[in-house]
Formats: structure tokens, C-alpha cells, sequence
């Protein structure tokens, strides 16, 4: 074998770090006393850490290289995005990337207040892309004319978009006028004010001190009322992201100490957050030495750079969508008449600063076809990612050759993956493979996975400290999993649920024959409620987690009747 290196309920969230604390040991925790996450990784006591320079190499990943000695699994889909629940396997990790819907683009520059100005585009400049559980409906933000404003659109579906007529300009989708860059729309379940129930900061031009964002509130994402802040200075494409897991608020700002990367600010109150010290705020994360560089041999040689990172919270981890700018600079793609190439690349993190991006390829790309919608310029949407039933949409923009001026010409586009699809553990139609878990506690009562084995086979046991099985649930005891589902209920004979092994330490060894595991997770109804973040939302979802489980694939498919 080979060896791999908000909120829950208050109750079971609560137990779950203290399983943990009691678990890592009174030693552990002398010597790192920091904040205890729900993974049971253990943050030092100064929090963000402090690099002096970016060195151009993979960010180092501590809770990889160091994993809890138990790790609590109580919130979300355990995905195999890495190696942290990984103990022995000889299954075969893949990436999967998402594919292109059919109807793209989603969103063309079709209205004149969208063809305004120097060059068409409608399209998210990260902004937002959400699922309003208040209406059921799909909601975008997103640039209209090339920095001429922030429009508002809604779908049933996901892929039909309409442009509602609002009140704020007649007859138009407008929401928002005045130059803007950059700019992200957020859905705060967690705001306790309904007039601040979404969050809007948007990069502008400051007073002869480059750029800053300007943050407002709305109660309906379409009155937004006056500033509330304005952020101390910052690069032209910053963005904003809530880190539910430890309940801040994250500046995810553009600085240029190699080029074109990342700084990083948390705070606990958004508006309160919006000024800054140079010491309040870190150095995070660029591109690096594995990151693509363009395909132009003209451009081959240009160093890539970090362009912006959107995160948000899906399921056990924080999912980041990272555009990757290749190059040229702007002057030549002026000179050319051509888009400078960003791509998105994704990468996960379970503590919230530190980034493993195992997986270097495009996750979204630009199209090598130079008549295609995308053919430069791929940038990603504002919370991340939409659960649809056992699919997850990424919404994008990209840009066209042609318009008016180099850098015009955007739409928006959609690409989907399979639901926890990021990566799979896989075995052969020949020969079985086994994995096995770090040692786990769980509150839950129902094993459930995400699988792939239609024309294959999943089993699973439950072993205890020393490694022997615990009965009943046993491998033979374990009814064969022969089935395609991304909610898959995986039971035992003799057992009703597993509600004996509560509270200790335990490991799962999973069994894989001619299939691919992509997620498991131990849920506390029989419904499969994973009590996960899910991202942007998506149809049955009532908030920012899965509290339903089966309850919405099936509001999924009654969305997506609605929407024909």
C-alpha cells in the first residue's frame, strides 16, 4: 500500500471541538494555544501568519504536512480534494474539471445601457451569482457596458436569464451606475438586519489615491442604500468573501509585490474592517513556479500572475477559484488588439489562509478558437459555485474578440461538475482498492457517499484504535453499493445506524472495485443532510448550509420544471 500524506447546530459543533481538543491532547494545545477549528486543526497563536516576501514557489499547506491526530467530521461532505482524511490507500486520486453548458453564453450584451461606453459587456467581474431561498430564485450582479454600471438579472433555472424591469432606472435592469472595476455581491444568511441581508463592495477610482472599495448594504439586492464605508487604498481587482467556518470577513485585495498578487485582511464586522494599517493586513498568496504560462511562444516566457481569488464555503472547506493572468500587458494586447489570457485554476483550504492546489490545468479555460465568446479573458463569479440538485454550476465571464475596444466584448457563461466532483479516489474493473481514514469522531447516525460504481462495487467497515474491525460493521456485513448517486445511504446487517460508535475515534476503510469515490460523510437524519456549507446556495437549500439532504435534488428538479 501507499502511503498519502453558519454554523452547525451550537451543540454539535460545540462537542465537535472539543472532541478534538480533548483528542490533539494537553500538550498540543500548550504549545499551539490558538483558535481550535472544526476540522481540528489547530491555528497558531498569531493568526494570519506573516510572510516577508512571495517566493514564487507552491504555498506551503501546515495541516497537510501536520494533520490533527482526530479529525472531527461533523460538518460537510468529507471530499478527497487532498490528503487530510487520508491514512493508506491504493486507489487512484483524479481532478475533474467542470464542462461547458450547451446554452453558453448564459448572458450576451444585448440591451443598449450594456453597449454603452467604450465596449459591450455583461458580464460578472467576480460580483455575485446566487440562489435567493427568500424567492427561490437564481440572482446575478453583473457589469454592464465596460465599467459603466452594475446590472441585476434572475432566472428560475439557472441557464434562462431575464433582466427585470426595476425602479432605479425605467425600463432597465440597472441597479447600480458610476465607473466601477471589480466589484462582489454577497448574500449574508448570517445578517441579523434584513437591511443589510446583501453586501455590495465595489473597487473605484479614489480621490488622486488609486483605488478603494466602496461598501452598501440592500435589503433585495436591488435598492442598494449610500456607502457605508470606503476601504483604505487598494489595488483596482479586490474582492471580498465571508469564511463562515470562522465567522470573518476576508479583504481579499490585489498588491503588486511580484506582479500582480494578494493581500490578505479578516475582520469579524465588514464595515468596521474597511481601513486599515500596513499592519493589519498580510501578504497571502501569488501564482507560482506550476502555474500555466501562455501558449503564444511570443508570450511563453512572461512570469504568471495571481490576477484575483474569489473563495467560498463549500461543504467541510473553502473552495478557491484562482484567475491566473498569463499575460501580455496591456499595452501589447492594445497594440495587438487582442485579450490578455486569464484562466481560473481552483485550489481548497480547511483553515481559511493556506492554499493546496494540487491540480494545475485550467479548472475554467479560455477557448484556443479565436471566434468564440471566450476567447480571452476567463474571470470567476462571487460565491464561488451554486448547488443544483448533483450538480454544482460555475458561473464565469469571458471575452470576445472584436468589440470596439481590446479589453470589451464580455458575456457570461456557465460550467458544471458533478456535485463534490472536484476530485475522485478510483479503482479498476480488474482489481479492488482499499482506503482508509485518519481516525474520525462524528455526532451522526447514517453513512452516506458519493460514488460512482454502476458497474462496480463500494463496501465500507468501521474499525476502531487498533485497527480491528467493530461489529456488526463489518465488511461482510456491509450491503454491496452497486450505483451512480451523489447521495448514496451505505449500511451494514445487524445495524440500524451507527449511533454505537459515537463519540470515539474510529476509522473507515472503504472497499472500491470498477469505480470512483468522490465524497463520504456521516449524517444525523436519514435524509443525508450533510450540515455543509453550500457555496451561493441552490434550489431546497434554506440557508447557507445542507439541512435537507435529499430534500434538494428534488427541489432541483421542480426548479428546473419551473424554468422550461
Amino acid at each position: 500500500m501507499r502511503t498519502f500524506c453558519q454554523p452547525l447546530l451550537a451543540l454539535v459543533l460545540a462537542w465537535s471541538l472539543g472532541a478534538a481538543a480533548a483528542a490533539a491532547g494537553g500538550e498540543a494545545a500548550k504549545d499551539s494555544p490558538g483558535e481550535l477549528l472544526y476540522n481540528g486543526i489547530r491555528l497558531p497563536r498569531d493568526w494570519p501568519p506573516r510572510a516577508a516576501a512571495l517566493a514564487g514557489e507552491p504555498m506551503p499547506v501546515p495541516y497537510l504536512q501536520n494533520p490533527p491526530a482526530v479529525i472531527p467530521i461533523d460538518v460537510g461532505r468529507q471530499l478527497f480534494v487532498d490528503d487530510f482524511l487520508i491514512d493508506r490507500t491504493t486507489l487512484k486520486r483524479t481532478f475533474h474539471r467542470p464542462q461547458p453548458h450547451g446554452a453558453n453564453p448564459v448572458l450576451r450584451a444585448d440591451k443598449p445601457w450594456e453597449r454603452e461606453g467604450k465596449a459591450p459587456f455583461a458580464a460578472v467581474f467576480s460580483d455575485g451569482v446566487w440562489f435567493d431561498p427568500a424567492d427561490r430564485l437564481f440572482k446575478m450582479w453583473y457589469m454592464a457596458g465596460l465599467f459603466g454600471g452594475t446590472c441585476y438579472a434572475t432566472s428560475r433555472d439557472g441557464v434562462r436569464w431575464g433582466r427585470p424591469a426595476l425602479d432605479i432606472e425605467k425600463d432597465t435592469n440597472v441597479v447600480l451606475r458610476g465607473w466601477r472595476d471589480s466589484s462582489t455581491t454577497w448574500l449574508d444568511y448570517a445578517e441579523k438586519d434584513p437591511a443589510r441581508r446583501f453586501k455590495m463592495a465595489t473597487a473605484t477610482r479614489g480621490q488622486g489615491r488609486g483605488f478603494l472599495l466602496v461598501l452598501r448594504f440592500s435589503p433585495d439586492g436591488v435598492h442598494w442604500g449610500q456607502p457605508v464605508a470606503e476601504s483604505s487604498p487598494c489595488g483596482d481587482r479586490s474582492t471580498i468573501f465571508y469564511n463562515p467556518f470562522r465567522r470573518v470577513w476576508v479583504w481579499s485585495l490585489r498588491s503588486n509585490t511580484r506582479g500582480r498578487d494578494r493581500t490578505y485582511r479578516e475582520c469579524a464586522d465588514l464595515a468596521a474592517g474597511a481601513t486599515w494599517q500596513d499592519a493589519d493586513k498580510v501578504l497571502w498568496v501569488g501564482a507560482d513556479r506550476l502555474d500555466p504560462h501562455h501558449p503564444n511562444p511570443d508570450f511563453a516566457g512572461i512570469v504568471p500572475q495571481l490576477y484575483n481569488l474569489d473563495a467560498a464555503a463549500y461543504e467541510s472547506l473553502l473552495l478557491g477559484l484562482f484567475s491566473v493572468w498569463q499575460g501580455p500587458e496591456n499595452s501589447e494586447c492594445a497594440k495587438r488588439g487582442i485579450h490578455k489570457r486569464n484562466e481560473v485554476l481552483v485550489g481548497f483550504s480547511r483553515d481559511g489562509f493556506h492554499w493546496d492546489r494540487p491540480d494545475r490545468r485550467p479548472f475554467i479555460g479560455v477557448s484556443e478558437d479565436k471566434a468564440a465568446w471566450n476567447c480571452g479573458n476567463v474571470q470567476s463569479a462571487g460565491g464561488g459555485c451554486l448547488v443544483v440538485g448533483d450538480r454544482l454550476y460555475f458561473y464565469h465571464s469571458g471575452r470576445a474578440l472584436g468589440a470596439s475596444f481590446w479589453d470589451g466584448g464580455a458575456s457570461t457563461g456557465l460550467a458544471t461538475l458533478r456535485r463534490d466532483g472536484f476530485a475522485s479516489m478510483d479503482a479498476g474493473a480488474d482489481e479492488e482498492g482499499t482506503l482508509t481514514t485518519r481516525p474520525v469522531t462524528f455526532r451522526g447516525k447514517h453513512l452516506f457517499a458519493n460514488v460512482a460504481a454502476a458497474d462496480g462495487e463500494l463496501h465500507a467497515e468501521l474499525l476502531d484504535a487498533d485497527g480491528k474491525t467493530i461489529e456488526p460493521f463489518s465488511r461482510a456485513n456491509c450491503m454491496p453499493v452497486r450505483a451512480d448517486k451523489t447521495l448514496q445511504a451505505v449500511t451494514w446487517q445487524g445495524a440500524d445506524d451507527l449511533a454505537a460508535a459515537n463519540g470515539r475515534p474510529v476509522r473507515f476503510r472503504f472497499y472500491l472495485k470498477g469505480g470512483a469515490l468522490y465524497a463520504f460523510w456521516v449524517s444525523l437524519d436519514k435524509a443525508g443532510a450533510s450540515h455543509g456549507y453550500v457555496a451561493a446556495g441552490g434550489p431546497g437549500f434554506t440557508g447557507p448550509t445542507d439541512t435537507v439532504g435529499e430534500g434538494a435534488y428534488r427541489a432541483a428538479e421542480e426548479q428546473a420544471r419551473a424554468g422550461q
